[in-house]
């Protein structure tokens, strides 16, 4: 069992953790403009860090599977994004920014699955839920702090002082890895299996069969292609309709997403264990073409923001069933990151379809016909969790404990 340091250093980490990616977000854009950028150099600095975190995806959780001590990934890791963020703000030239860029989005891509596998190892199979929405809830408290924090900081001193921060804001981050504690050989099983009865390592090949990751991997895709350029379309409408407070709405608009995501994280984690995975789906994801429909409809900017109550319902389920449901397929075979890996590939190919569908039907027919569109994928992520996926929760036999022994490394 986990000692009570433990569980409140991993609540910090992720607190620490969000403050530090969030300093990789928009600030990017607005420091580099502050430099002279061109957009299209600034477009391509930031296409490079999406295509490496895409491509990184799967080869990060493949390694972290590899390596038994994740605390010492996780802390390379964070080590590699303070160099990342002291790069940027030391030297923003084109090839230190694409540098920086790479090596983040690798490095962002071996954080959370091990974040993850440290958070398995810890509390085991039966209160992971619980213990994904603690982690939801911190890093979205984080973000939130950081992005008030960083905003701060390059409002009144400069764009340039946010990456000293970020790359401090490590030294924390690093502090609360260290203090969790080796918890020795941790159970990875299924619900089912016996004590001390080891599930056979599962091959790649029967992972990408099995119709729970197939299916799971369609319904992300979908929901990041309804969801990744709502608020981006939603932005376009309060600076073109607006004059006065463009600012303050759009980041009213990002900020509420994270209140919501940090009250309701815990509450879907425990739910999960309670009633299962299918029904906290259907719920999450049935704000996805609520909110389109929405953005649609709505006339006024300011009444977007609280639109942007259901991002943070949708983000909240997702947040915690994503790598709760690798536990569930994958946890017992050998692959539980290699799986977190291929989930997090399929959302990214949604996103990046996102926002060139949304932006090429905007152009041509509208924000309306646009938002339509991305509601009609919501309702399609949310028919495809209702007909296709299967409940992955696994009920415990009784009299045995539900774990089995594979070995992992805090």
């Amino acid at each position: 069992m986990a000692s009570i340091r433990s569980l409140r250093a991993l609540d910090w980490l992720n607190f620490f953790l969000a403050n530090v990616q969030t300093g990789f977000g928009p600030f990017i854009a607005s420091y580099l403009t502050s430099n002279k950028w061109t957009q299209g150099e600034i477009g391509l600095a930031l296409s490079v860090g999406t295509a490496t975190a895409m491509l990184s995806q799967v080869p990060a959780g493949a390694l972290i599977d590899a390596l038994r001590n994740k605390k010492a990934a996780g802390a390379m890791a964070i080590v590699a994004i303070a160099v990342c963020a002291l790069l940027l703000a030391a030297s923003p030239t084109l090839l230190s920014v694409l540098a920086a860029e790479i090596f983040h989005g690798f490095a962002s891509c071996m954080l959370t699955p091990a974040i993850a596998a440290i958070s398995f190892a810890l509390v085991g199979r039966h209160a992971l839920g619980n213990r994904l929405g603690r982690n939801a809830r911190f890093a979205s408290i984080g973000s939130a702090v950081a992005a008030a924090l960083m905003g701060a900081f390059g409002e009144y001193s400069s764009a340039r002082a946010v990456f000293w921060l970020t790359a401090a804001l490590t030294i924390p981050a690093l502090v609360a890895l260290s203090m969790i504690e080796h918890t020795g050989p941790v159970t990875q099983g299924g619900a089912g299996a016996g004590a001390g009865e080891p599930e056979e390592r599962e091959s790649i090949s029967e992972l990408l069969r099995d119709k729970r990751v197939l299916v799971f991997a369609a319904c992300i895709a979908l929901f990041h292609l309804s969801n990744a350029a709502m608020l981006n379309l939603a932005a376009g409408e309060v600076t073109t309709h607006m004059s006065d407070n463009v600012q303050l709405v759009i980041a009213a608009c990002i900020i509420v997403p994270q209140m919501v995501v940090a009250a309701l994280s815990p509450w879907v984690g425990r739910s999960a264990e309670r009633w299962g995975r299918r029904p906290l789906l259907l719920f999450g994801f049935a704000a996805l073409p609520v909110r389109a429909l929405l953005f649609a409809g709505v006339s006024s900017p300011y009444l977007l923001v609280p639109v942007q109550a259901f991002d943070g319902i949708s983000a909240a389920v997702f947040g915690v069933m994503l790598p709760l449901i690798a536990a569930d397929v994958a946890g017992g075979k050998g692959h539980y990151n290699l799986c977190i890996g291929l989930f997090g590939l399929t959302a990214g190919i949604g996103a990046t379809l996102s926002t060139l569908v949304a932006g090429f039907i905007a152009d041509r027919f509208g924000n309306t016909v646009s938002f339509m569109g991305l509601a009609a994928a919501g309702a399609l992520a949310v028919l495809l969790v209702w007909a296709a996926l299967p409940e992955t929760r696994e009920q415990a036999q009784p009299g045995t404990p539900g774990e089995t022994a594979t070995p992992m490394e805090t």
